[in-house]
């Protein structure tokens, strides 16, 4: 598999891994590569191919995010490891590319790039986030991310966000301050006709049994608070205009698109998971977060959650979002926005740095 370029330049960005937070932070990246370039910071812009195997990737419009240039490399998520590790080898071997970005898992999701790393003739970043110093023992990772050039720190705190080649960022968004909807055309992405009722977005990303759960959250929150909130189910899909249900009145719309971001300033209150997509994004917009953490094998999410956003299970995340209902006033709705996207940041360490 050849790339054709006239940049020069390649970048392969391995973002391997189940969950959304791998893909999101990569298409961040990317699209932030390509725009950065087309604003006149770097000459021309990068040619990049996106490597995944999240199950959403097959219903999200990637490509429509990353623009011309850039290409979507899908691996089934149904591979086993070691069949996932063959098919990263094979095309390492194959690609030609100036850049590798390696996000969260330093040797390769199934350790695949323990051999092949140290003998790579490019620039090699690490997005370097939070790991089970169980897991950073077991595999030497002090001592193998020095193959790396950097380590891209975005957000959060590491194991090994004190050496030397390590750089902090801002948390990596999917969209910057200026491409949020208003809150009108928020709402009315979000199937909202009055701006006098707060709205709840229960989200529902994640493995299908967790989905399922949210649903089952809303279509409670929407039996109890319909007179007096309008209750969002949002969960993955491709367009909000042509996935729009409601069965029934003890049932919550359900808005199937992607990136939710876009249209957080429509929202009063979340609710979802403590993943790294969902808390970061409600941080920056100043939106109330209640936040279940879900057991993974390596995102500590109740980590991630401040105690003011951590719900311990349904039933209290249930009370809070009521509270919070109740609580909620107009005039607090679409505070003043000052975030940054650490992506911008990224993209400038990522082309200072010598392979």
């Amino acid at each position: 598999m050849e790339l054709a370029s006239s940049s020069g330049r390649r970048w392969l960005v391995y973002a391997l891994g189940g969950g959304m937070g791998h893909l999101n932070r990569a298409v961040a990246l990317s699209r932030a590569a390509v725009r950065d370039s087309g604003q006149g910071k770097f000459m021309l812009p990068p040619e990049i191919v996106l490597l995944t195997n999240s199950p959403f990737a097959e219903t999200l419009p990637i490509s429509d995010e990353l623009g011309e240039g850039c290409r979507v490399l899908k691996l089934s998520s149904t591979l086993s490891r070691d069949k996932t590790a063959a098919e990263v080898t094979k095309l390492i071997q194959n690609e030609r590319f100036d850049t590798l970005v390696v996000d969260t898992f330093p040797r390769g999701l199934g350790g695949e790039l323990a051999t092949i790393l140290p003998e790579l003739d490019c620039r090699k970043i690490l997005v370097h986030r939070d790991l089970n110093p169980k897991y950073c023992a077991q595999y030497k990772l002090q001592e193998f991310v020095q193959h790396y050039d950097r380590l891209l720190v975005p957000g959060e705190a590491a194991p090994l966000d004190d050496l030397t080649h390590a750089v902090r960022t801002d948390p990596w968004l999917i969209r910057d301050q200026h491409e949020l909807l208003n809150a009108t055309d928020a709402r009315q992405m979000l199937r909202v006709e009055s701006d006098a009722l707060p709205v709840v977005a229960v989200i529902g990303c994640g493995r299908t049994n967790e989905i399922e759960q949210m649903r089952s959250l809303a279509i409670k929150l929407t039996t109890e608070f319909a007179s007096i909130a309008n209750i969002r189910f949002a969960t993955l899909g491709q367009r909000a205009d042509d996935k729009t249900c409601q069965n029934s009145q003890s049932d919550s719309i359900t808005l199937r698109f992607w990136p939710f971001f876009q249209a957080i300033r429509g929202v009063s209150i979340i609710v979802g998971g403590g993943g790294y997509n969902s808390v970061h994004e409600a941080r920056a917009a100043k939106t109330k977060l209640i936040g279940l953490s879900w057991p993974r094998l390596y995102d500590r999410q109740q980590r991630r959650l401040h105690e003011s956003e951590r719900a311990v299970d349904f039933q209290q995340a249930f009370q809070q979002v009521a509270a919070a209902i109740k609580s909620h006033s107009k005039a607090s709705l679409n505070p003043p926005l000052r975030f940054r996207n650490g992506v911008h940041q990224a993209i400038k360490i990522i082309n200072a740095a010598e392979a």
